[in-house]
């Protein structure tokens, strides 16, 4: 708190002034991050109408990217109590309903689409966040690569989710 109240010309008391504690500050910033993160997400979604979880997931690379600092805090920070925080809590899962509203609209209404649609958001999640963190921590660039892997990776994984999801869908499939 010291290093960001000199930063900002200010005394490292003045935030106390409108928080209790030092939770309270953070729960705030990151509600405030989780609600730009899926505002971002549910505009890129709607301007991919063709294909709304490409669309989402690229928004969610790019956001990753272009705002890592705030990525990090909402995905690398240890949260506050979520009891004490709701509205947090409110946020962070909203972001992740627009991903599970997209995958069950696409499965419509047979038995188990909500497990089957939170199973597969885990998955595309899970992917798409170790994906931006191996970008977001350089390691890439020290992994001594076959040329054209490394900035051929993103495509690939959201490729791969695509086939992986089809898969689902045509079980039966070879």
């Amino acid at each position: 708190m010291r290093d960001v109240a000199r930063k900002l010309n200010i005394s490292h008391q003045a935030p106390y002034r409108h928080f209790p504690n030092r939770d309270h500050l953070l729960a705030e910033i990151m509600r405030r991050c989780f609600v730009d993160f899926a505002e971002y997400l549910d505009s890129e979604t709607k301007a991919h109408q063709e294909d709304e979880l490409r669309g989402m997931g690229e928004a969610y690379m790019t956001y990753a990217s272009s705002k890592p600092l705030e990525y990090r805090l909402m995905f690398g920070t240890p949260w506050p109590d979520p009891a004490a925080h709701p509205e947090l809590i409110q946020h962070a899962v909203h972001a992740f309903d627009l991903l599970r509203q997209t995958l069950l609209k696409k499965l419509g209404k047979v038995t188990g689409a909500k497990k089957q649609a939170e199973l597969e958001a885990m998955f595309i999640w899970s992917t798409l966040h170790g994906m931006a963190t191996i970008e977001q921590s350089n390691v890439m660039k020290h992994l001594v690569l076959t040329k054209g892997v490394e900035t051929q990776a993103r495509e690939f994984n959201m490729k791969m989710i695509g086939a992986a999801l089809s898969a689902l869908e045509n079980p039966h499939k070879k």
